[in-house]
């Protein structure tokens, strides 16, 4: 006990310094360090960094496997994932025949990505409003403790102590340090983590569009035609292209 005390001495006279400011700022960088670690778990979970198994996948589909592709996904919770498994569902199901079901299902496609990046998105907009208002507060600190300061100049009159407008000045400029401390990582963590949200969306958006674009990365089979019947060549069509320029070559 006597050993946290000394250790929590000086941090309850360093906030008794600051005031009231920074007591709320401390509660502001511990929501947000308690907010950046719950996404930091978020994404790990979710794996939305990973390229694997959508990429395996869409290489299944591509090769028109659909049931190996869905195999591949198994139980994956990505994002991309999620909208894989839905996409190659609904293009297999009767309904997404035609051109209105091809649409609806472009719609709930929409609809369930949106959803998904709002999840992922969630407390993003508190790490913000932590980082604009946290330089606010520490200036607020400031300006309260010069007026309190110049308060106590006035007070005094003609005996005028510099040291006490020192102590003013530096207990005013704590709250204003305080502040650009929280505010700095803070705006860090939210750029970061906000990037990683972007790079998951268009991860999203390319798969789903791979998945509807199947017939121009499908493998092109040599003789075959578009109705996958087999084609003669130029060449077996045409013997007569084979033997008239070796004729050609006997006459001259």
């Amino acid at each position: 006990m006597p050993v946290l005390q000394d250790t929590l001495s000086p941090l309850v006279d360093l906030a008794g310094n600051g005031g009231p400011v920074l007591l709320v700022l401390a509660a502001m960088s511990i929501a947000a360090l308690t907010i950046v670690l719950a996404k930091l778990w978020q994404f790990a979970r979710l794996r939305v960094d990973a390229r694997q198994p959508v990429e395996t996948a869409l290489e299944r589909w591509h090769q028109d496997d659909p049931d190996a592709a869905l195999q591949a996904i198994g139980n994956s919770r990505q994002p991309s994932a999620i909208l894989v498994v839905q996409a190659i569902n609904g293009l297999q199901a009767a309904p997404a025949q035609s051109a209105d079901g091809l649409e609806l299902l472009r719609e709930e496609l929409t609809r369930s990505a949106t959803a998904q990046l709002e999840q992922l998105r969630s407390w993003l907009r508190a790490l913000e409003v932590i980082a604009t208002l946290s330089p606010l507060l520490g200036l607020l600190g400031t300006v309260l403790g010069m007026i309190e300061a110049f308060r106590q100049l006035a007070a005094a009159g003609s005996q005028v102590d510099p040291a006490l407008l020192s102590g003013g000045i530096w207990q005013a400029l704590l709250t204003t340090a305080a502040g650009l401390s929280v505010a700095i990582p803070v705006v860090l963590l939210h750029s970061w983590l906000e990037r990683r949200v972007e790079r998951c969306a268009h991860r999203m958006e390319d798969a789903v569009t791979r998945i509807f674009t199947r017939p121009l990365h499908a493998p092109a089979r040599t003789g075959d035609s578009v109705h996958g019947r087999p084609q003669p060549s130029a060449l077996t069509a045409n013997p007569a292209a084979v033997r008239e320029p070796r004729a050609a070559t006997k006459r001259a």
